[in-house]
This record gives C-alpha cells, sequence and structure tokens, in this order.
C-alpha cells in the first residue's frame, strides 16, 4: 500500500479533478467513503444537488475564518494530498476498508487525530478500484494548523502496519533517499507519446551513466549535451560558480512548446550538483597525466577493486562501505558499457537497478572508494574486452551485488536489499550467458590425465580442507586448463592455489572450483612482469603518458533511440 502526501492551494481544482472523469477518463463512479462528518459533506459523486464549489466551501470553512485573521492572506499550501495505492496484485477493498484505511491514515499524519473535535476537514474520495485520494484543508476548527511534521513517513508506518492487519502485500518501507515517483501525468504524457518510461525516469538514467564514466564537472554537462539532452545551470550571484542545474529531454516540452526542466536533486539525491561533487575529482586531479596501461590490467584492477569493496562490507565501517556500493554503481554502468555480446542487456538492467541500492541515509565516505571508482572509469576509455579476465570482473560483481543486499538488509534498508536482489539476478544471469561457453572451452582443452593427476596433487596439498568439494565441482576441468596456463605464465601451481584460496572464504561457495577459475584467471602473468620489470630498468625511462580514449558512448541511450528505449 503506497501513500504519497502533496500539498498544494487550490480547494476548487483538487475537487474537480477528483469528481471529474480524468486525465483519460479513467475515473469511475467517483463517490466520497469517508470525510470528517458524512453528513456535512456534500458528495457530487452521489448526490446531484451538490457542487464543486458548495463541497470546496465547506472545506475551506475554517481556511476563510483564518484568512479574515490574516488580513486577507490565505496560509500557504493549505490543501494537504493524499493518494493510497494498494500493490498490483492485491485483493479488492470495499468501501467501508478504504473508510478505515483514510482514518487511519489522517490519524496516523496529524490531520485528523481519533476524537479531536477540532481537527481539519478532510474527505477520501474514491473513484476506482486499487485506491482513494485523501484530501484536507490543513487549518483547524480552532485557527491553528495541524503538527504534520514528517506526515509522509508517518503514512508510510501506518500502511506497514495496515498491510499485516488486511492481508495485503507487505511493500518496502523507504528512508527518503529515493528518487521521485513520477507523477500520474507524466505517466500519462509517456504512455500518450508511445513511451515505455517517463521523462524524468530517461533522464536519471542518462545521468548516472554519464557521471559514472567522465572524469570533471564541466565532462559531465558536455557529454549530457552530446546526448541531446538540454542543460540549464545555476550560477551563484557572487562568485559565478555552478551551484545547481536542470536537465530537459529532447523533445519533451509543456503545452506552451517549452522545454520541461528537472533539477538534478529531483532526478535524484545523489545527482545534485554538491552530491557530484563529491564523487568527480577536482581539476587539477583530472588534468594530471595518465599513463598507458595494459588493457588487460585494467579489467584486473578494477576487478580487485570490487573484492576489495566486499572486504569493506564486512569492515563495520558503514561510511566506507556506502561510499564503495555508490562506487560500484558507477561501476556497474561502466562495465555494462565496456562489455560486448548478448549479456550487455542484462547488466546495464542490472545497473539502472542498482541506483536505488548505491545511497541510503548513510553519508558516504566516497574517498575511501577512490581506488574502485577510478578502476571503474578507466573502462569508459578502454578499448577491447578481454575474454576471461571481463568474466572474472563479471563473477566479483555477482558476489558484490549479493553481499550489498545483505549489507542493507542487516540495517533495515529493505528498499535498498530488494534493489541490490534484483541486480544481483540480473549480474547472475549476465555471467551465466557470458561463462558457459568459456567454461565449455576450457573444458574441451583441458590438459592430459597426467597433468590433471598432478593438479589435483596441488590441491590436496594446498587446499586440504576444501579439496573434495573442488574436485567434485563440474568446474574442475576447466579449473585444470586454467592452472595449466598459469604454469606457463611463470606461476607455481600449488603456491598460486594456495594464495587465492585464501583470498576469501571458500566455506559458502557452491561451486568452489569456478571461484577459483576466475581468481587465477584475474592473477597478472608473472613472466610478461619479469619482461617489462627488465626493459624499465634498461631503458631507464619512465611509461609516456597518453592521450586518453575518447570517452566511450556510455549506457546512456543516444538522442535518437530516445523514442524506442525511454
Amino acid at each position: 500500500m503506497v501513500p504519497d502526501v502533496s500539498t498544494g492551494s487550490n480547494t476548487r481544482g483538487l475537487i474537480a479533478y477528483l469528481f471529474g472523469p480524468g486525465r483519460r477518463d479513467e475515473h469511475t463512479d467517483p463517490h466520497i467513503v469517508a470525510a470528517w462528518d458524512m453528513a456535512g459533506a456534500p458528495d457530487p459523486g452521489r448526490d446531484p444537488a451538490a457542487t464543486y464549489t458548495q463541497l470546496a466551501k465547506r472545506l475551506d470553512h475554517h481556511v476563510d475564518l483564518r484568512t479574515r485573521e490574516l488580513g486577507g492572506k490565505k496560509p500557504p499550501q493549505h490543501v494537504w494530498h493524499c493518494p493510497v495505492r494498494t500493490a498490483p496484485g492485491d485483493r479488492y477493498l470495499t468501501d467501508a476498508e478504504w473508510a478505515e484505511v483514510a482514518r487511519r491514515i489522517v490519524h496516523a499524519t496529524g490531520i485528523a487525530p481519533e476524537g479531536d473535535e477540532k481537527a481539519c476537514r478532510w474527505i477520501a474520495v474514491r473513484h476506482a478500484d486499487d485506491h482513494i485520494h485523501l484530501m484536507a484543508t490543513t487549518v483547524r476548527t480552532d485557527g491553528r494548523r495541524p503538527r504534520t511534521h514528517h506526515d509522509g513517513q508517518r503514512a508510510q508506518a501506518e500502511c506497514r502496519k495496515i498491510e499485516a492487519e488486511f492481508g495485503l502485500r507487505h511493500l518496502k518501507s523507504g528512508d527518503l533517499t529515493a528518487p521521485r515517483t513520477p507523477t500520474g501525468a507524466e505517466r500519462a504524457k509517456a504512455e500518450r507519446q508511445g513511451q515505455t518510461v517517463t521523462a524524468r525516469h530517461w533522464l536519471r538514467e542518462q545521468a548516472y551513466a554519464v557521471a559514472a564514466a567522465v572524469r570533471t564537472e564541466a565532462d559531465y554537462f558536455t557529454v549530457l549535451q552530446s546526448l541531446g539532452i538540454k542543460v540549464k545551470t545555476r550560477l551563484g550571484p557572487e562568485t559565478g560558480d555552478v551551484i545547481g542545474y536542470s536537465l530537459a529531454a529532447p523533445g519533451d516540452t509543456n503545452a506552451a512548446g517549452e522545454p520541461v526542466w528537472y533539477g538534478g536533486s529531483k532526478l535524484a539525491p545523489d545527482l545534485s550538483i554538491n552530491r557530484l561533487r563529491e564523487r568527480l575529482p577536482d581539476q587539477k586531479v583530472a588534468d594530471r597525466p595518465r599513463h598507458v596501461a595494459d588493457p588487460a590490467a585494467l579489467w584486473r584492477h578494477t576487478t580487485t577493486a570490487i573484492d576489495t569493496a566486499r572486504t569493506v562490507l564486512d569492515s563495520g565501517d558503514d561510511a566506507a562501505a556506502q561510499g564503495h556500493l555508490a562506487a560500484f554503481g558507477d561501476a556497474l554502468y561502466n562495465i555494462a558499457s565496456a562489455t560486448t555480446g548478448p549479456h550487455r542487456a542484462e547488466l546495464r538492467s542490472a545497473a539502472m537497478a542498482f541506483n536505488r541500492a548505491r545511497r541510503s541515509a548513510i553519508r558516504a565516505d566516497h574517498e575511501a572508494a577512490t581506488a574502485l571508482r577510478k578502476a571503474a572509469k578507466e573502462l569508459a576509455y578502454a578499448s577491447g574486452e578481454p575474454g576471461g579476465l571481463a568474466i572474472a570482473l563479471l563473477f566479483a560483481t555477482v558476489h558484490l551485488a549479493r553481499a550489498a543486499a545483505k549489507w542493507h538488509e542487516q540495517r533495515g534498508h529493505e528498499q535498498q536489499a530488494a534493489a541490490a536482489e534484483e541486480a544481483f539476478r540480473h549480474l547472475q544471469a549476465g555471467y551465466q550467458q557470458a561463462a558457459a561457453p568459456v567454461l565449455a572451452d576450457l573444458a574441451r582443452r583441458a590438459p592430459r590425465a597426467a597433468t590433471a593427476r598432478r593438479f589435483e596433487q596441488d590441491v590436496r596439498a594446498a587446499l586440504p580442507d576444501h579439496a573434495d568439494r573442488i574436485l567434485a565441482d563440474p568446474a574442475w576441468i576447466a579449473l585444470t586448463t586454467t592452472l595449466a596456463h598459469a604454469e606457463t605464465a611463470g606461476h607455481n601451481p600449488r603456491r598460486l592455489l594456495a594464495e587465492v584460496g585464501t583470498q576469501r572464504e571458500l566455506d559458502s561457495a557452491e561451486h568452489p572450483a569456478e571461484v577459483l577459475n576466475w581468481r587465477i584467471t584475474a592473477q597478472p602473468n608473472r613472466r610478461t612482469q619479469a619482461a617489462r620489470s627488465r626493459s624499465t630498468t634498461t631503458s631507464g625511462t619512465t611509461s609516456m603518458s597518453a592521450t586518453p580514449h575518447p570517452l566511450a558512448t556510455p549506457v546512456a541511450t543516444k538522442p535518437e533511440e530516445r523514442s524506442r528505449r525511454r
């Protein structure tokens, strides 16, 4: 059951909407199911003699008195509005049940506490099977304003109790860090235009994808504009610095033909200009020359940083953990951008799903996650996807998403835990699509039996407590091929197994051989490292700085794709 509290100043206008046909003739049989006084509330839905104006005057009676006291000034935002909707699949509620819901919510929010004869006047209008609209004028009989502080949170808490008592679907409680829900008007507009999501939702996804890839604040606005998005910045009157910004989707205009603007913080709390600056380096850091990096090293570094993030989640440092979750949200967009193949769609879906899990009421320590964010940003500039290393990275993301869900669940972050679980399912599906053919190919190229037996002895010596499970894992044959490659690259198989086996416990691993396979895949080539070390020592020079690759097109869709993808 979802309440959505808002305020306004036009009593009659809201009444006309509630009892009218709706924007798409969706209002059927609008009528009052509960009110401050059923006998004193004219019902335009059932009484032919009742008018919108008559009902508005009865509701506004005490507002008029208060206006005269204030010398002709109405109290600001004196109209309180709260639609309450059941979840899809919930049972049908009768008018009497909806009336009880209405009375409990106006009591919980402070609009009309039970037994308070001087409370605000209110009505509950039903015009559909699955929801009602609560409307009140927030001036009490004694002329005072009601105590509605945190009314949205109190309505949410009461709805959780109602769900349990009425046998309705239990929804996740929020913590005021969720992005704004698109309004009914925004959804209706998207439907008229044949879009699957609203302009607000589309802009939010583009902003997240671009913020994940760019290095500076200036690049953020430049890339958004290159995608056809209109950008409007707000400058400080004294310093001239950007203190805020708004975005408008291509072709999204109001009735006057003007762009419909959405402020960054109205798209999502962590898209405000101040929250973005916490995650983006300052210009001096961004301008430092970067060095040529081995493309394979980029994937390895990101895998290592993601594994480190799992350790941070277990550390008890909640601020650092929250910073790593925010950086992981950026990493998912860049991994999807740098990935090819059919599993890319699942990675994009995972990135979008994780947006709700990347923030909570815990203030993030973004500096703690600098390594993960830096490694992930490099992928936006990388060219080529090094097969097994990419799957090893994807394997690491699956486990971090599951760890994130558990971390949020332990702290009572219900919505974030559910979002992390959804991201986990997408990542797991993407991993399975990408890994299955690679594991099959590794198994097909397995070394001869004598070599496999030698590796079996290495496993029993290095990891005796896990050896039986590793050897029984279907991925064991593929692991022998990976061990043979590692041996060729200069690793000692027994020592390597002991090293990667202790990076993280294997007791909870359902497929320990598969876990070891990707951990070993992510290890650097020892012979290549030694050759580079000798080359550097001989030449006596450092790596030359390189011009970054052009910014890869992020997960954000291009303007011409907007009509299909929004």
